[in-house]
Formats: structure tokens, C-alpha cells, sequence
């Protein structure tokens, strides 16, 4: 920068002097921004926050600033004054005994321009505000005598940004309102819950009514605060795709990459890149109308910066958020604001007003917006709206609104009836969307044939266009907000309508049906338009998310018009494999009722429709009811069909897939093998269909605990998909999980970790961290670093996944109840004992009440809490619970499935434990006999068994065949896993081997 270098030169380099900078916590980046460039100088700096409550008065504290020997820098505003309760009068006393005292030691800079306490004078202060960054250090240097000739030098370190440049990004943060009012103890609550916050856990939620003001307060907020952060970013949160598109759109900002279109990758590497802090360390997040925490929860942020959410869910109070609540306008407040919107009125005038709308913030806003240009006076409204209160139209439509609202919102939308019909046909065409952001850019590009003719005159003419959307503007019935996206990128300015819920609700009431069914067939049309196809494309997902909130609004659910059913069915395909279970099965739910009074249970679209209904089902434990829908539609297929039909294959192996939970493995067997040998046959083996069907297979062989044979299956399907799908495919990446999983269950650790470890970052890239197929990865990863010796790495990965699926899906999710059980076993063995038995009996109950007590999840968790009682020293309660696990195991999947030997193998522990030992030995000798034959002599299950028969042979003075079989196990551990993995220490170091039950997904 090259003007306002200054002729005066100091004659010589100043001596390195130390300084203390005292502040205001408000005013901690100007502290530091001082400090930085003090020491870019060769000075030494101490930053000390100001806070005279704890000084022992003002005087006091002063001297005490003066005391360190160091020349004392003052930087004030009012907060600096205002940060204890003294008086004026007090502080003037104070600072001139300071500079009485400690003569030449203080001096001050000063950030306002509102009146400060008259002693100030004395310390001399040099104004910063309102300067740029060249000229503010100057002054500093200036007024603490120090040479000036180096203004702006860097020394390569790098440091704070100046607090008056705006932010590196900015991110479609709402216009500030130019009329914004009062609200500053509400920002000034807000500020200290975010700088009062531990570290890492900033987040505060403005809670309050809806239209009371909590997205202007957390607007005015990120404007005043701008310069303390790096980046601002504005999420809006109404539903669950539209926020995981927004985080998403942060990557690119941050420098990060775009994962080859998916935005599951940019959302990973968005919240990693918060949480380390780089490229940034000070951001501010807002979460706009986040209702439901469930949606935000796994997706808010964590490190250095600050988060805000707004609400009307009080419920955020115990998801770890300080709470701010946004209370209806002060009456100051409320008169203030009418008169700067409507300049004509009094402030009597308005003060009448504001009392009849109860100090309601929307309310106010928008009456005064009309009044403001209405010829019509205060006194007349009043009395119209008092008629109104007393006839049947005073009604709220909620619960959250004020009484008056609604009554005041259906005057201002008579105004609009009676002179601006283009303005309200515009604004009955918005409330077909949902409440919230309304994208204009799908009604721009609406074909003008197919609109209502109504509006196809105001489509095709952008003049009147604008005209009546400015209108709504103007009356805030509608706020537009812009994009700040480049062009090339999509946005280019396009922008959307803010509509506000209630405002929306009314509307909607007011319409007749005959006026409601063209524009609501309009707004299907836009939307199904807009499909972007191809779910299974991650790159697409985004595009599906802009349109999932609309679906109910415009009655997509209800259509009739197979181009809308098929629009719909793409939806909620898209929901699945985003991992939106819950979201998938309302819709579904709704949309199943509604197809079948329509259309009849045995309409090709109802039989769609119920391959994602009861895929939602499957996957949120409700296996009975995804269990009836899919066998009436696989018998009815078959009866119709016959075996060989491409839709009876379909539906067999859906209802096989519901079989698969409800642990009928050998009759999902057949099924599944006789769907993909058809599948085979009719088209093809690189069919992507057939390709499933393998998978499928290879699924219920693992489950069967034919180990070899499934992963000989997995991996020829890997192999194809890699070659059909290419390596980055969601369904290529399930078919890495399986090998993986595969090969740990063979007891290849090593081959199995290396594989995982490669799965797991491709995981992260493509989906992001918290879909429900990466938790599965991370997940496996986990047990193969536990497996292949690595125990803290292990536990680490397990307590994260069961953290996130537990906030993601909820504690009774099946992934969650799998990751809880596998997290419990390792805390048995290498943490917390007794949070392994709560967290093992929170399973049990977890299964038992999901799948009854004859599933092997809740058999195999049964005997898991066994090995927890045992190491709780409840060896009789162990033994019971170990022996009941072994008889149901047997039962449920037969005398020789691995899951049955490994209660065998555990059982023999309990019984040697206990003083049945020949017991022990008997079913030992048959254990390991069965071990060898079905996973052969090398697998770490059978060299288990092996040792534990050593145990046993020991307990009863058979040394010589004790030995034998010790050191044969020692030998197999030792060329197999290694001479040092922890098995083999256990081994050798003579300690019995366990075995753990797994729940596979």
C-alpha cells in the first residue's frame, strides 16, 4: 500500500518496551490485532482481560495494571465501561488517580464514537474506528511514541486479521435489517453464552415464537460481530436435506476438495477442517429453524469457533446448547420500531398499536409496512381490528402466535386482495412449497404453457413479475434473501422467498379448494420437473434435497399423475441410500395409505412404493412389519407371475432380505440363491441387478458362518462391481465392507485391516462421516484393529461410531444396538467393567424387545453379559446365563455354526470356573473337535478352543495331553497372527480364552 506514508522518521530504533493491553472482552480482536503488530515491532506484549467485579473496585485495578512495570494500553468502547456496574462519576475518579499515580505509564485507543466518561481526557486517546488497517497502526505507534517508519512490516509470522476487514467468507447471511430495533440484551446474553462457553462446546440456541425475531437477532449478531471471525456461514435448518446440502457448500469456500461430486465428502471434510481449525480457526455457524434436534445434532460442529441456532424447540436445552431466550419487543422497543417503519405515526400512535398487537414483532412489521403508505389511520385499524377479534376470523392457527396476529394478517392480506392481484396470486402460487425458502429458480424455468391461467400472464412478464413480488417485499408478507454462489456455480443472484409459517398456514386456509387444485398441480409440475434422476448418484444428492421439503406442501403424496408417482418414488429412493431412514418412512407411511385407497393394493406403483416402505421398516427394527408387507407382495408376485418373472425375483429376495432380520437364514437361502441363479440367467452376471442378488448371497452365507464361501462370493462381486460401477459406487464400496468383514471373520486380521483401512477413506470421501454405511465401515475397521492387536485404536473407533449412531439414529437403531454390543465386549476386556455391564444389559433389553428372545443377537448378547458377570466375580449368575445361551444358540442356528461354538467355548470356561470340570473337558474335547471341522485347525477360533482344552485338561491333572495341545495352539498362534499379538501373549502367558459374539449387519 503505497499512500499515507508519512514523512516524520524517529531518529532512532525504539528500544524493546513491554506492554500490558487491557480490554473488554467485546474487544478481544482489537487486543490481539494490537498485540501482533506491537510485537511485529520487537515489543513485548501481555493481553489482559478487563473486569473490574473481581479487582477490588476501579482504582484498584488500574494499579494493579500499572504495578506490572509495563506501559499500560487502554482499549476502550462503552463495553469497556460497562463490563461492572459503576457509575460514571466513579470511573472519572479512578482514571484520573491512575494518571495521577502512575504519570506517563497509561494511554488509551478508543473504538466508538458514544459519549465516554470525562476523564478520559486524560490519558489522551487516539480513535481507531471506522480507519483502515494502515492508518490504525499508525495512530498506535503514534500515541505510544514509538517509531513509525515500519508500519505494515511482517515478520512471516502469521497473525490476526484486522478486526474492521470483513471476513474471508461470508455466506449467504441474510440482508441486515436496516430497521433493526433495540435487542441489545438479547445480543448482549448471546455474546456472553458464546464467549462463556467451555472450549469446543460454543453453541447457543436462541429460543422463542415463531416470528418473534430469532433469525434478526442472530443476523444482527453475525454483522456486529463480523470481525471476529474468519468465516460466516448461514445454514438454513428447517429439514435435514436442505442442511446437509448448505454444510456442503462450505468445502469449496474452505479450499477443500469436492470429492468428485459428492457432498457426503465435503460434509467429512467441512466439520474436520472446524474442528482442527484450519484453514480457519474463528467461524460462526448459524443453524437457522432447526425445530427438530434429531436433524442437526451429529452435523454440529465442533472446535475453536461459534455455533447459533434458532428455535422454537425447547427441547435443545438438553442436547448440550446454552439456551437464549428471544422474549416479544419491550414496549420502547416496539414503539421505536413502528415509527421507523411507518414514519408518519406518533409515537402515541404508536404505542396504541403496539399494544394491540401485543408487541409481536412479525405482527408489527408488517401492519406498520402497511400503514406506512395506507391512508387509512391508526384509530380506523384499531377499531378493524378489534371487529375482527370479536368475530369467528380472531382465530390462531397455533398455539405460538399472539391473538391478534393472525386477525392483523388477514386485513393486510385484504389490502393486497383488493389492490395488488398479482401480488397475491404470486404469493398463493409460494405457499404450495413449504414454509421457508421458496427456490424462484424452479418457477422461473416453468414452462408457461402448463401454468394456471391465472398466473400465466405474470410468468411470462418479468415486469409485472417483480412488481408484485416487490410488492410482498414491501409489506414483509415475503423476505427475498439472494445467493452468493458465482454464477458458473449456479447462483449468480438467483434468489428465494423467505415465507414465513405462519403467514404460509393462513394463506393456504383462506383458499378454496377450486382456487387450491391449479396451483397445487402447478407446483407438483415444478417439482417433478426439477427431478434430478438417478438416485443412486451421489453427485445428484444435493438436487434431491432442494426439493424433499416441498413433497407434502405441493401434494406430490396424494398425486394421481404417474409422471409425479415416479418423481416421488426417485425421492424416497434417494432418502434410503442418503441413510434418511426416518424421513423415508413418514413419507412413505403417508404416501402408502394414500396409493392404496387410490389406486388398490395391487397397483404396480403400490408394489414400488413398498420396496422403500419396508426398506425404511428393515431398517429401523420394525422387521415385523417390513416382514407382513413383503411376503403379501412376494406371494402375490409369485402366484401371479411364477419364479422366473423379473418382479417376482425382486420381491422374493426383498422379503428374503426381511427374513435375513428376522434370523430365517436358511429359508432366506433359498430364496436369494434362486434369485441370483435366475438373475444370472435372464441377464447377464455384470448386471447390476444380478450383482446385487450376489451380494445378497454372500450376505446370508456370512450369516450361516460359512466364512470362506462368503467371502469368496463378496469378492467375486467386488471384482465385477469394481469393473461395472467403478471403485467410488456406493454399492462398490458395501462389497469392500463385506470382504473385509470376511476375511476378519476367516482370521486373516492383517489382510482384513489393510482392506478396511482403504474402505474407510473412500467411505469418508463419498458419503461423509455419518452415513450409515460409513459407520458400518468405520465400524468393521474397528474390529480389525481390535483383532489385529491395536487396543487403543480399537476403542477409540468403536466409541466414535456408537457416539454418532446413537446421536444420528437413535439408541434403539439396530446399527446402533451392533456397535453397542462389540463396544461393551471391549470395555469388558480393556476399560470400564461396569459400564461394559450397563451398556451389555442396555442391549440385551435392546434385542429382546426389538426381535424376541429366540433371535440369536439376543441369545448372543445373553452370553456376552455372562463374560461380564463372570469378570464381576457372579460366577453362578454367569454360568446360568452362559449355559442358557449355549441351548438357545443351539436351537436357533444349529449344533455347528461358529456363533454356537463360541458359546460352547465360553461355557467351558464357566463350567471350569465353577467346579465342573469334567463338565468343562467333555464339552471342551467336543468343541474343539467341531472347531476344526467347520473353520478349520488354524482359525483363531479353534487355537481358542485349543488352549481353553488345555485349561481344562490342567484343571484335572491331564498335564502330559495338556501340554500337547498348549503347545501345538502356541505354535498355530505364532506362524498365524504373530509372536506378539496379544492372543498369542494371552497364550503364553497361560490366561483362558473367551469368545466374543458379534452382531452382523
Amino acid at each position: 500500500m503505497t499512500t499515507g506514508i508519512r514523512q516524520e522518521r524517529d531518529p532512532a530504533p525504539a528500544r524493546p518496551q513491554r506492554f500490558v493491553i487491557s480490554f473488554a472482552g467485546f474487544n478481544r480482536p482489537w487486543a490481539v490485532w494490537i498485540a501482533h503488530r506491537l510485537e511485529e515491532h520487537g515489543h513485548r506484549v501481555a493481553l489482559q482481560r478487563w473486569d473490574p467485579q473481581s479487582s477490588g473496585g476501579l482504582t484498584q485495578g488500574l494499579d494493579d495494571l500499572a504495578r506490572s512495570g509495563s506501559r499500560v494500553l487502554l482499549v476502550l468502547s462503552e463495553r469497556y465501561f460497562s463490563a461492572g456496574t459503576h457509575t460514571e462519576q466513579e470511573w472519572n475518579t479512578a482514571l484520573r488517580a491512575a494518571h495521577d499515580h502512575h504519570p506517563g505509564r497509561f494511554a488509551a485507543v478508543c473504538l466508538t464514537d458514544a459519549p465516554l466518561p470525562s476523564a478520559v481526557a486524560v490519558l489522551e486517546k487516539t480513535d481507531l474506528w471506522g480507519l483502515d488497517a494502515y492508518e490504525a497502526e499508525y495512530r498506535v505507534l503514534r500515541r505510544l511514541e514509538l517509531p513509525t517508519d515500519r508500519v505494515g512490516t511482517e515478520t512471516g509470522r502469521r497473525g490476526p486479521r484486522f478486526p474492521n476487514d470483513p471476513p474471508e467468507i461470508w455466506g449467504r447471511v441474510p440482508r441486515r435489517n436496516p430497521r433493526f430495533t433495540g435487542r441489545n440484551d438479547v445480543i448482549g446474553r448471546l455474546r456472553a453464552a458464546l464467549a462463556e462457553a467451555p472450549p469446543g462446546a460454543s453453541i447457543v440456541t436462541l429460543l422463542g415464537l415463531s416470528g418473534v425475531g430469532k433469525t434478526q437477532v442472530a443476523t444482527e449478531y453475525a454483522y456486529r460481530f463480523a470481525s471476529e471471525y474468519d468465516v460466516v456461514w448461514w445454514v438454513p435448518a428447517e429439514d435435514r436435506p436442505s442442511l446437509r446440502e448448505r454444510l456442503a457448500d462450505l468445502a469449496p469456500e474452505l479450499g477443500l476438495p469436492r470429492g468428485a461430486g459428492s457432498y457426503g465428502e465435503q460434509i467429512r471434510a467441512v466439520l474436520e477442517a472446524l474442528r482442527r481449525g484450519t484453514p480457519y480457526n474463528r467461524w460462526l455457524m448459524v443453524f437457522d429453524g432447526c425445530d427438530n434436534p434429531d436433524d442437526l445434532t451429529d452435523l454440529l460442529p465442533s472446535g475453536a469457533g461459534d455455533v447459533i441456532i434458532t428455535s422454537r424447540n425447547r427441547e435443545w436445552a438438553s442436547r448440550h446448547t446454552s439456551l437464549v431466550e428471544v422474549p416479544l419487543y419491550a414496549r420502547p422497543e416496539s414503539v421505536t420500531f413502528i415509527r421507523r417503519r411507518a414514519h408518519r405515526l406518533t409515537g402515541e400512535e404508536a404505542d396504541q398499536l403496539a399494544e394491540a398487537l401485543e408487541d409481536y414483532p412479525l405482527a408489527l412489521d408488517q401492519t406498520a409496512g402497511w400503514l406506512a403508505d395506507s391512508p387509512l389511520t391508526v384509530g380506523d385499524y384499531l377499531g378493524l381490528l378489534r371487529r375482527r377479534l370479536d368475530s369467528h376470523e380472531a382465530v390462531t392457527v397455533s398455539d405460538d402466535y399472539p391473538l391478534p396476529f393472525p386477525t392483523a394478517l388477514a386485513i393486510l392480506l385484504n389490502n393486497v386482495r383488493e389492490n395488488f392481484p398479482d401480488a397475491l396470486a404470486l404469493l398463493r402460487l409460494f405457499v404450495f412449497f413449504a414454509p421457508g425458502p421458496v427456490p424462484l429458480r424452479l418457477l422461473r424455468e416453468f414452462p408457461v404453457d402448463d401454468a394456471p391461467e391465472q398466473l400465466a400472464g405474470l410468468i411470462n412478464d418479468q415486469i409485472r413479475w417483480n412488481a408484485a413480488l416487490n410488492k410482498l417485499v414491501q409489506f414483509s408478507v415475503v423476505r427475498l434473501e439472494y445467493s452468493d454462489l458465482a454464477v458458473e456455480e449456479g447462483g449468480g443472484g438467483l434468489e428465494t422467498v423467505q415465507l414465513h409459517r405462519m403467514v404460509h398456514g393462513i394463506v393456504r386456509e383462506n383458499l378454496s379448494e377450486e382456487e387450491a387444485r391449479p396451483l397445487a398441480r402447478a407446483v407438483r409440475q415444478v417439482l417433478a420437473a426439477a427431478d434430478p434422476g438417478r438416485p443412486s448418484d451421489s453427485r445428484l444428492w444435493p438436487r434431491f434435497a432442494e426439493l424433499i421439503p416441498h413433497l407434502e406442501s405441493a401434494g406430490v403424496l396424494t398425486s394421481t399423475n404417474p409422471r409425479i408417482q415416479n418423481f416421488l418414488l426417485n425421492c424416497l429412493r434417494y432418502l434410503m441410500l442418503a441413510g434418511e431412514y426416518r424421513t423415508c418412512l413418514r413419507l412413505a407411511e403417508q404416501t402408502d395409505h394414500e396409493w392404496r385407497a387410490m389406486l388398490g393394493d395391487d397397483h404396480d406403483q403400490v408394489r414400488e412404493l413398498s420396496y422403500h416402505y419396508g426398506g425404511a421398516l428393515r431398517m429401523l427394527g420394525h422387521f415385523k412389519r417390513a416382514e407382513v408387507l413383503a411376503k403379501s407382495v412376494a406371494d402375490r408376485m409369485l402366484a401371479e407371475r411364477g419364479d422366473r418373472d423379473l418382479e417376482t425375483l425382486r420381491a422374493t429376495s426383498t422379503y428374503a432380505g426381511v427374513l435375513l432380520g428376522t434370523a430365517k437364514f436358511e429359508q432366506a437361502r433359498e430364496l436369494l440363491e434362486h434369485a441370483f441363479a435366475r438373475y444370472r440367467e435372464l441377464l447377464g452376471e455384470d448386471d447390476s441387478t444380478t450383482l446385487n442378488a450376489e451380494n445378497n448371497v454372500a450376505v446370508v452365507l456370512r450369516l450361516l458362518g460359512r466364512y470362506q464361501e462368503a467371502y469368496e462370493t463378496d469378492l467375486d462381486t467386488l471384482r465385477r462391481r469394481e469393473r461395472v460401477l467403478r471403485v467410488r459406487h456406493i454399492a462398490t464400496l458395501s462389497s469392500g465392507i463385506g470382504c473385509a468383514m470376511g476375511l476378519r471373520l476367516m482370521g486373516r486380521y492383517r489382510e482384513a485391516l489393510a482392506r478396511q483401512e482403504q474402505g474407510l477413506k473412500l467411505h469418508l470421501q463419498v458419503l461423509g462421516p455419518n452415513h450409515p454405511q460409513t459407520l458400518r465401515a468405520e465400524h468393521n475397521l474397528g474390529m480389525c484393529l481390535r483383532r489385529s492387536g491395536d487396543i487403543p485404536g480399537a476403542g477409540a473407533r468403536l466409541r466414535s461410531v456408537l457416539e454418532r449412531s446413537t446421536r444420528v439414529f437413535g439408541a434403539e437403531f439396530p446399527w446402533t444396538l451392533m456397535v453397542a454390543s462389540d463396544y461393551a465386549t471391549y470395555l469388558r476386556e480393556y476399560g470400564d467393567i461396569g459400564e461394559a455391564r450397563r451398556i451389555s444389559e442396555e442391549v440385551v433389553r435392546g434385542y429382546q424387545t426389538q426381535l424376541g428372545l429366540a433371535h440369536p443377537y439376543s441369545i448372543g448378547t445373553v452370553g456376552n453379559l455372562a463374560l461380564v458377570l463372570r469378570a464381576q466375580g457372579e460366577r453362578i449368575e454367569a454360568l446360568n446365563l452362559a449355559e442358557q445361551a449355549l441351548v438357545g444358540m443351539r436351537g436357533a442356528v444349529g449344533e455347528r455354526h461358529p456363533w454356537t461354538l463360541g458359546c460352547a467355548l465360553n461355557a467351558t470356561g464357566h463350567r471350569n470356573i465353577t467346579g465342573r470340570l469334567h463338565e468343562a473337558l467333555e464339552l471342551g474335547r467336543e468343541t474343539l473337535r467341531n472347531c476344526e471341522q467347520v473353520l478349520g485347525p488354524d482359525h483363531p477360533m479353534t487355537l481358542s478352543a485349543q488352549i481353553a482344552l488345555a485349561a481344562d485338561l490342567r484343571s484335572v491333572r491331564e498335564d502330559a495331553e495338556a501340554q500337547k495341545h498348549e503347545d501345538a495352539g502356541l505354535r498355530s498362534l505364532t506362524r498365524t497372527l504373530g509372536p506378539q499379538h496379544v492372543h498369542t501373549v494371552s497364550a503364553r502367558q497361560q490366561m483362558r480364552p473367551y469368545w466374543d459374539f458379534e452382531p452382523q449387519p
